[in-house]
């Protein structure tokens, strides 16, 4: 019989079964309490049934080092419980007040004096070798109630756990205050008629309420679907009114990632995670490239973690003609020296094997594996492999972003496509089969986890090919992927508060809403009703329409034989003509002028052939060279957006222009311009002296970036679709001469002297002093750069970039590093820049070395802001093409304004270089004359 003490039950009492359920899920505590029955779960059975038993077989080995009168089981009263003559109590009820426990057994240790009490210890049983803070919780409530019960203090209690029964001692004077806070949440919880708000996580797995609880968080969609998600995050979301997975989905917004960190790994974004699965499409965040530079071995492992031992290991090796499956299988602990062998042999004999494993588990394996029985020899292919594997996992994550719940390999191969034999395969169901199998030896048994590692190793290599494809450059537009792809830079900002077009769910309100425009109004409303506005409207229609009259008529000669037959006498067939809409210089004007050519077709009466003048001095175009040049200098030099020079040609010079033909004199003047786009390009990258920098811009709604390429004379803009260093390598790969650039890690890789931006580094060293004021050793340091750098910057004033007046201040600089280094700082932002120098030690004054190398990058920076400012002004979203086309021309521009060249007299001489354009030194002003046509 069972020790019993009984106060009066209260319908709200708080028990330990109540109390570890809490500890797991209050959703969980609160439907058991109330009665509501769930779904079996194997594991969870299981696991009650092991720790039963091991709580039996534990209590026997207590009891059995005992004599009979030694250990109670009989009923007792309160107040005989301290001169009880019992050593041990098993299956102990203690019961005070909400308070309830059924305690595996209490201890009672007898006082060594007189003024000490008697001891009581309870003591609990867990089977697991491995002991988790919820245990401790458990055990420290049972302490709690036995206090409350005798009416003493329990300063300790013990847990047995273990194959081997290692006992535990736990303090409770660290755990009792939350153990207390924890008990009176419970019994709030418990007094509620509605359940607790419901929460996903780790413990959902083993749950007899995992089908219900998933069910309704995914009617709610709520944010504990999302699996990597951490309290503390879903609380901070849940505060700004963020409840749903769909509404979190709206707060992602794409950032630009600063210079300083560009190299370091990118933040987990949640809010990209439930865009993904919003929009059912995998996002992808970087342009980094899976690389697998030798034979891949995908390698799946089977364990079991609380013994700490594992008995499964999977390997799947691509071959050049199909994949091989290894299934190393072990039946005891002690055979698992033998499948490591046996892994070791596997891995020797491939050519350069790497690794490719999924989650931290594989990790500690080989790890494990290696401290315990060796590894390969070093050097060896094999070592190189164990050493250097392949986390699939950490290169997904914060990269991929894959429409699913979870990073787990389970629900992303079931994204791509592939399938387990068993629907429940996971890998807690693992434990409960490897278990089985101990005990009844089926062969069946031994088969199923065989088969589920074996598909473990192909989905993972089904994943790995996916993300091997995807984080291809331009994988977007290869054939052969069935699942879409999108940037994360590349994705529009959400938003209502825009202009924009609207967006409705229903025809009928867009039918509405479409009538409602101003333009619809005033041209199919309120026409019909107004006269006056109706005639109005009628005569600029029909003067619009007007065609301009020719301001001269040039008529062909014929042709002086056929091109046939070469017959003279040639007779007249049809009369055609030909306008050309242009437009003329004068000394302080433009006007338009038309130019039309009459012509005739002529037939030959020998041959009959029909035939016009093959000598025209006319093409395909409609319009004249000057009114390309004119266009293309108000859009490009002055900014003028093209719509309003579309109507400022409309209705000063009384043209008759779309925008979309402004747009089309963009693309001729561009490839006019393209030699001498070149030649710039050609003349900047073997010079002396490069300055780069690049900047952002909006293509198509993509995101794309301009680097600007300039010297003391020229500035050429290339257009690259990333802002990766592939492009700044290739065109600067042979360039010998000095490069100043900001601070960005891109331009590390080109082989050239270089010289860093200066002005770059102070406006950080200000800004990091302005958040720091009080820091007196970063001030000290600061003071020092910039007396050696003021010291230089006059001599620069006084005698300019030359060698012979810089050279003296080298001693300065080498005794400024030398303090540098000797220099210990105990403030970060001190340590911090004192390593910023000494990495960049080689680039910071290399223009003391060279003539005519400035020590600021002034001049990338003045060629970026001239296509800020294009940006600003122009607007719109530009084409790749057309924003290629912009930069031809804005190269052209700028660069004729740095040799003080007039952009549109450059145009209309139909020079391509500039330099002899500018060293003509002739009186350049407007032709009479029209410029020719376009050919």
């Amino acid at each position: 019989m069972k020790i019993s003490i009984s106060p009066p039950e209260s319908s709200q009492c708080c028990t330990s079964h109540n109390f570890e359920d809490y500890l797991k899920c209050p959703t969980k505590c609160w439907l058991r309490f109330h009665g509501e029955e769930g779904a079996e779960n194997s594991y969870s059975n299981w696991a009650r049934k092991q720790n039963d038993a091991y709580r039996i077989h534990g209590l026997k080995r207590l009891t059995d080092k005992l004599q009979r009168d030694e250990y109670a089981r009989s009923s007792s009263q309160v107040e005989k419980i301290k001169t009880a003559k019992w050593k041990l109590a098993v299956d102990f009820d203690a019961k005070r007040g909400n308070l309830q426990s059924c305690i595996h057994a209490v201890e009672r240790v007898p006082s060594n004096g007189q003024d000490k009490p008697i001891q009581f210890i309870p003591i609990r049983f867990i089977f697991t070798n491995k002991l988790t803070k919820e245990d401790k919780l458990q055990v420290v409530f049972d302490a709690l109630v036995l206090s409350e019960t005798i009416g003493n203090k329990v300063s300790h209690c013990k847990i047995i756990h273990g194959e081997d029964y290692v006992t535990s001692n736990i303090k409770t004077t660290g755990m009792m205050n939350e153990v207390n806070r924890t008990t009176v949440k419970l019994q709030q919880m418990l007094s509620n008629n509605t359940p607790p708000h419901l929460i996903l996580n780790k413990h959902c797995i083993a749950c007899e309420y995992k089908t219900r609880c998933r069910h309704i968080a995914i009617e709610k969609d709520d944010l504990s679907l999302l699996s990597g998600m951490s309290e503390k995050e879903r609380k901070k979301f849940n505060g700004k009114g963020i409840f749903t997975v769909t509404h979190l989905s709206y707060t992602f917004r794409p950032r630009r990632k600063s210079k300083r960190f560009s190299g370091k790994q990118e933040n987990y974004h949640q809010g990209l995670k439930a865009l993904a699965i919003r929009e059912h499409k995998v996002h992808v965040v970087g342009s980094n490239e899976l690389r697998i530079g030798g034979i891949p071995v995908y390698l799946d492992v089977e364990g079991i973690p609380d013994r700490n031992s594992y008995y499964l290991i999977g390997i799947r090796v691509i071959t050049a003609h199909a994949p091989v499956q290894y299934s190393l299988w072990a039946d005891t602990k002690a055979a698992e020296k033998n499948i490591w062998s046996s892994f070791i042999d596997i891995l020797s004999a491939i050519h350069d094997p790497i690794i490719v494993h999924y989650g931290s588990f594989e990790t500690t394996f080989l790890k494990q594996m290696c401290n315990r029985y060796g590894g390969p020899p070093q050097e060896s292919n094999a070592a190189k492999a164990i050493s250097n594997p392949i986390n699939l996992l950490s290169f997904i994550f914060a990269r991929f972003y894959f429409p699913t719940h979870s990073n787990g390999l389970k629900d992303i191969a079931k994204y791509l496509g592939f399938t387990w034999s068993e629907s429940d395969a996971s890998g807690i169901r693992t434990i409960l089969w490897r278990t089985e199998w101990e005990g009844s030896q089926q062969a069946l048994l031994k088969q199923k986890l065989i088969t589920y590692n074996t598909e473990d190793c192909e989905a993972l290599n089904c994943v790995a090919d996916f993300v091997g494809r995807a984080s291809q450059p331009q994988s977007e537009g290869k054939e052969g992927s069935a699942l879409e792809l999108v940037h994360a830079d590349c994705v529009p900002p959400e938003g209502f508060f825009k202009f924009r077009k609207n967006e409705f769910q229903l025809a009928a309100l867009e039918d509405i809403n479409r009538s409602a425009y101003w333009d619809y109004q005033r041209e199919k409303i309120v026409l019909r009703s107004d006269k006056r506005l109706r005639k109005i409207h009628k005569t600029c229609a029909k003067k619009a329409a007007t065609n301009p009259n020719a301001n001269i008529i040039i008529q062909l000669p014929a042709p002086q034989s056929c091109p046939r037959c070469n017959r003279r006498k040639l007779y007249k067939h049809a009369k055609y003509s030909k306008e050309v809409l242009d437009i003329r210089f004068g000394r302080s004007s433009i006007k338009r002028w038309v130019t039309k050519y009459e012509f005739y077709y002529y037939r030959c009466p020998a041959c009959g052939a029909v035939f016009p003048n093959s000598d025209r001095p006319w093409g395909r175009e409609k319009y004249g060279k000057n009114l390309l040049f004119l266009s293309m200098y108000l859009n490009i030099h002055l900014r003028i957006p093209q719509i309003r020079i579309a109507v400022f040609l409309n209705q000063i010079i009384g043209l008759n222009l779309a925008r979309n033909v402004i747009n089309k004199f963009k693309a001729k003047t561009a490839m006019l311009c393209r030699f001498s786009y070149e030649g710039l390009l050609r003349k900047i990258v073997t010079g002396k002296l490069v300055h780069a920098d690049e900047t952002r811009v909006n293509v198509a709604g993509k995101v794309g970036y301009v680097w600007a390429f300039a010297n003391l004379e020229e500035v050429v803009y290339v257009y690259a679709p990333s802002r990766e260093g592939d492009l700044v390598q290739t065109l600067l790969k042979d360039f010998k001469g000095v490069l100043v650039t900001d601070f960005y890690t891109a331009y590390e890789s080109i082989n050239c002297p270089q010289q860093k931006c200066l002005i770059h580094l102070i406006r950080d060293l200000n800004d990091d002093l302005m958040k720091e004021p009080f820091n007196v050793e970063y001030k000290e340091l600061i003071s020092e750069f910039a007396d050696l750098l003021k010291s230089i910057i006059e001599t620069v004033d006084r005698f300019g970039l030359k060698t012979r007046f810089l050279r003296k201040h080298k001693i300065d600089v080498q005794r400024f590093f030398k303090r540098l280094s000797q220099g210990e700082y105990q403030t970060e932002t001190a340590a911090n820049y004192k390593k910023r120098f000494e990495k960049n030690r080689t680039n910071l004054f290399t223009f003391l070395d060279y003539d005519g190398v400035p020590w600021n990058n002034n001049n990338a920076e003045h060629a970026i802001k001239a296509i800020a400012l294009l940006r600003r002004d122009i607007g719109g979203v530009s084409t790749e093409n057309g924003i290629k086309d912009y930069l031809i021309l804005l190269s052209v521009c700028e660069t004729c304004r740095f040799k003080g060249v007039n952009f549109l007299d450059f145009l209309r001489s139909g020079e391509k270089d500039i330099d002899a354009f500018a060293d003509r030194g002739l009186k350049r002003r407007r032709s009479i004359s029209p410029a020719p046509l376009l050919e």
